[in-house]
């Protein structure tokens, strides 16, 4: 699943935006592109992490309107770089945290994979 990038939302829609992600969905990786066209390295690397251990999450495109993503998103992470990853509505982190979570067999667990 992912959510179309809209241009000209107001920080108080891209708010919601956010919370309605982050409540309806297991696994939420807020990214630069699209699953299909990752418009940054860490968002790609980030994408290939989860996709490892996860047929299902959701994707959201925060190019279209970056300033509000990261405003949005620093209230739920404390974070204000992109790519961030949540899992049941709590902040992991971004491709760094994803990758040494990884090189420490932990990354399956923190996205609540099975094995």
């Amino acid at each position: 699943m992912s959510f179309d990038r809209t241009a000209d939302l107001s920080p108080g829609e891209v708010q919601e935006r956010v919370d309605t992600a982050l409540s309806e969905n297991e696994v939420v990786l807020f990214m630069k592109g699209t699953e299909l066209m990752p418009q940054c390295g860490y968002s790609r690397r980030a994408l290939g992490l989860i996709g490892q251990y996860r047929d299902e999450f959701a994707t959201v495109d925060v190019l279209q309107n970056l300033d509000a993503y990261r405003e949005a998103l620093s209230e739920h992470s404390g974070w204000d770089t992109i790519p961030q990853t949540f899992v049941d509505g709590e902040f992991v982190g971004g491709s760094d945290v994803l990758a040494e979570l990884d090189e420490r067999d932990e990354l399956a667990a923190e996205l609540g994979a099975e094995e």
